[in-house]
């Protein structure tokens, strides 16, 4: 699984003109699910998201977790992040999980993360829905995780 982190002060996810989903100050996480992923990926990666200190504390520094913030997060499909650009200029997606197996992991990290922050905390976009992300990124602030490198 792979992972696209942004430190936000607000986003929201909006399908067909709705906003399905928002959040204040939290991580908007686009996900990405491979071929390969299973049940493990998406607790290993929950685990390491769950805990990463990057809000700043009083001091500035980057001390503090989701849940010191009592922040919220905005999970987002994403296959693209499966893109293979090596030939030609058009990317191939066949590393991407197949629909059925990536939706069904994509949940099952939702559930993970309702577990730990409470259904109130998480919101998510539609699997497969062609959706519009608006963010603004606090610091900014990104990282890439990847299990295979966790």
């Amino acid at each position: 699984m792979r992972a696209v982190i942004q430190r936000v002060s607000s986003a929201c996810v909006t399908i067909d003109g709705d906003v399905t989903g928002s959040i204040e100050a939290g991580y908007l996480i686009l996900l990405g699910v491979s071929k390969n992923d299973n049940e493990k990926e998406a607790q290993k990666l929950w685990g390491k998201i769950s805990k990463l200190r990057i809000f700043c504390d009083e001091d500035g520094k980057t001390n503090l977790s989701l849940h010191d913030i009592d922040g919220s997060v905005l999970v987002v499909s994403q296959f693209t992040l499966y893109a293979n650009c090596k030939k030609g200029n058009r990317p191939s997606f066949t590393d991407a999980g197949s629909p059925d197996e990536a939706d069904r992991l994509y949940e099952a990290f939702l559930a993970l993360a309702r577990a730990d922050l409470g259904e109130e905390r998480v919101a998510h976009g539609s699997f497969g829905a062609e959706m519009q992300v608006a963010l603004v990124n606090d610091g900014p602030f990104t990282i890439v995780l990847d299990t295979d490198t966790l």
